[in-house]
Parts: structure tokens; sequence; C-alpha cells
């Protein structure tokens, strides 16, 4: 048996979907495969919009203020979202863990695989391996993507290398004119 955690694969779902929001269900069902998820889901009519809330949730969390604040919303959605721990071999992917009841529409899947992954991936990595891109932060820029820090050393601040280089050509800038002040 392994342990299937759902950690960075769902937190990296939650991120990519909260960044490039797609326009159906297909969208995200795809969105979904191609993150790992393998399980068959039911479709229901409001799924999409259903998902969209899902995602509007987490980014609440993502966006909290303080390590109290995103454990409280986010034990407030696993509460709701998660069922008891079961044991299930679907796929032939051998016995894994499942932390949601069977036959749950996509956006029920959706809110406990990514509340549970973002709890394991934020215990096991550190509660402030999520947040916003440091180039959207006040005096940097625009940007409002998500990161998720995988890194080994937990400092990743920017979602792209784009968006570090940005942020270096602003600093240095700055430094430069009040140097020639």
């Amino acid at each position: 048996m392994h342990l299937n955690p759902y950690g960075e694969y769902a937190v990296l779902l939650a991120a990519s979907l909260a960044n490039d929001w797609p326009e159906d269900c297909a969208g995200i069902e795809a969105r979904a495969r191609e993150f790992g998820m393998t399980g068959r889901f039911e479709t229901r009519p409001d799924d999409h919009a259903r998902t969209r809330e899902v995602i509007d949730e987490w980014l609440r969390m993502v966006d909290a203020s303080t390590e109290d604040e995103r454990a409280r919303l986010l034990n407030e959605t696993m509460s709701v979202a998660a069922a008891y721990p079961r044991l299930t071999n679907h796929n032939d992917e051998g016995w894994h863990l499942h932390y949601r009841d069977r036959n749950q529409s996509l956006a029920h899947v959706l809110t406990a695989v990514i509340s549970v992954g973002t709890a394991l991936h934020l215990t096991t990595r550190g509660m402030h391996r999520i947040g916003r891109c440091a180039a959207g932060l006040p005096g940097g820029g625009d940007c409002e993507m998500v990161i998720v820090d995988v890194s080994r050393n937990g400092t990743q601040r920017y979602c792209s290398v784009r968006c570090a280089n940005r942020a270096a050509v602003r600093r240095h800038r700055a430094r430069t004119s009040s140097v020639r002040r």
C-alpha cells in the first residue's frame, strides 16, 4: 500500500485553476487529469459554477493575512468536504487512501482533494509555502498569480522567471535613481 496524500499535485492543481480558469467542466476535468487525478467524476449541471466557488474559497485561504486565519479557513473547508479516509484500489493504481466518499460531484471531489492536499502541503512544507507572486506586492507590479512553493529551500516568491526579472529590474532602477539624487 502507498499513501496518496493529495499533497503537491492537489495544491498545484488548485493554483493552476486559480491562475487560468477553464471555460467549461471539460476543461476542469482535463486539468484535473493533467495534474494526476484518475478517478471517475460524477458530472452535474452546476459543476462549473460550483468548482469556481471552490477555487474562490481556496483563494481566500491563499490570501489570508496570518497562519492562524489560513488554518481556520482551511479547517472550515475540510470539515464540510472531506469524508472518513478509505482504502481504494481504483484503476489498478495500488491501494491508497481517499479523503472523500464515492460518487460525489466534481466540485465536491475537488473541494476534498484540494483542501486536504493544501493542508498536507502546508503542514509538511510550511504554512508560508503558498501565496501570491511577489511581483504583485505593493511597489512590485500587477501580477496576481498564485504560487505554490515546492522549492527545496522554501524561498520561491515569484510565479515565473519573467516576474522575478522584472522585480529585479525595478529594484535596480530604484537603487540607481536614489543614488543619482
